[in-house]
């Protein structure tokens, strides 16, 4: 085992990771269980129970991702400045728990609207301290490896979730709203456990001048990065469309969602190598690799033609977002000093979500006027691209 550099690992609990680390990851696990138990089947309730169209459906959940995107830099400058970053992590969470139960309750599609928007009003509140309490309670040769544990945890959280709710839901006859309810429960938990196990970590340099809310304070490394990651995921739409071209594929519908149990289990299987691997042979080779992994799979689903494609180009899917998910957060770290971390999570997470927008909308118009082959391409080339420019980040 490496010997831990920083003094900040006092307390250490699993291959050098300290104690905050693992149990913001156990905080994730169930947050996602809970909410992946509620949310597949929170558009079947909304169609079927509350009678709402699919238009209004699909205002809900773009208002509640727009929501979470811009909140994240600011969460992640507050952050920095009031120096206390678990307070606002237990408030986003505290946020997104609150209307888990009130599902319930709901009568109206307008109901739903509010309930998910302070849902994501949570998300974009605490991931950006959140991201930054894990960066400052590692040592720098361990980073990899912490970004890569919570990123298991909070995908193992998301396996978990949707087999509960299949259970319960065989149990529950169908009642929705009793799932609801005790789906709840995990997400309860969860800032239970944060709010008694986490510690908030004190600045390495309490002195320093908070930044401003901009990237002139940010190093130009930084900056370059954000770029990079943007290109990437232009070329990187919402998941929604694989599942569609899954199923284009012959997959039955009933199928459809154990195509995406692959890509979870896969995922959380490599989480935990991949960031270890960025602690070995550095971050920008483990990214490269992973954008490569990405260009393969898409390209894979633009060309595929039988039914175990999909099965196979899941699995392959999971391996880049296991890889690349935490260590992309893990070099954030590395490029930004400890009093700026909440600042430039929060503005790497908004430029990612605000991307994330064109991207879908850029492959649902190539898929509907030019065919499912240019679209996914579209993708993959967008991912090679920003595989070159890596070679240029210094």
């Amino acid at each position: 085992m490496a010997k831990d550099k920083n003094p900040r690992s006092k307390g250490k609990i699993l291959a050098g990771i300290r104690q905050n680390v693992f149990v913001l990851g156990i905080v994730s696990f169930l947050q996602d269980v809970s909410s992946d138990s509620i949310y597949p089947i929170l558009p079947i309730f909304l169609s079927v129970v509350l009678g709402v169209s699919k238009t209004f459906i699909g205002l809900i959940e773009g208002i509640a991702e727009s929501t979470a995107s811009i909140l994240k830099v600011f969460s992640g400058w507050l952050s920095d400045r009031t120096k206390k970053r678990k307070a606002i992590v237990v408030g986003g969470y505290s946020l997104s728990t609150l209307g888990k139960p009130l599902l319930a309750l709901t009568t109206a599609g307008w109901h739903v609207l509010l309930i998910r928007f302070l849902d994501r009003l949570g998300k974009g509140i605490r991931t950006s301290p959140r991201d930054a309490l894990i960066a400052d309670s590692c040592s720098d040769d361990r980073r990899g490896t912490a970004f890569g544990l919570h990123r298991a945890m909070d995908t193992a959280g998301a396996v978990v979730g949707p087999l509960l709710a299949f259970w319960l839901l065989s149990i529950l006859k169908d009642n929705y709203r009793a799932l609801f309810l005790l789906a709840s429960i995990p997400a309860v938990l969860a800032v239970i456990v944060l709010m008694i196990f986490v510690r908030e970590k004190k600045p390495d340099c309490p002195e320093a001048e908070t930044p401003n809310l901009s990237l002139k304070s940010l190093d130009r490394r930084f900056k370059f990065f954000i770029l990079i990651a943007m290109l990437f995921t232009l070329g990187n739409s919402s998941d929604a469309f694989l599942l569609l071209r899954t199923q284009s594929l012959g997959v039955a519908t009933e199928l459809v969602p154990l195509t995406w149990l692959v890509f979870n289990v896969t995922s959380t299987m490599m989480s935990i190598p991949g960031g270890r691997l960025s602690d070995i042979i550095g971050r920008k080779r483990v990214i490269t690799i992973g954008f490569f992994i990405y260009a393969l799979t898409y390209f894979g689903f633009a060309f595929a033609t039988e039914r175990w494609h999909a099965w196979a180009l899941f699995a392959f899917y999971g391996l880049y977002y296991g890889i690349n998910e935490g260590v992309m957060k893990a070099m954030v770290a590395d490029i930004v000093p400890s009093e700026k971390r909440g600042t430039a999570y929060g503005i790497f997470n908004t430029a990612i979500g605000i991307t994330a927008f064109p991207a879908s909308l850029i492959l649902g118009l190539l898929w509907q006027f030019a065919g499912p082959q240019l679209a996914f391409s579209f993708g993959a080339t967008l991912a090679l691209a920003a595989s070159a420019l890596l070679f240029f980040l210094k």
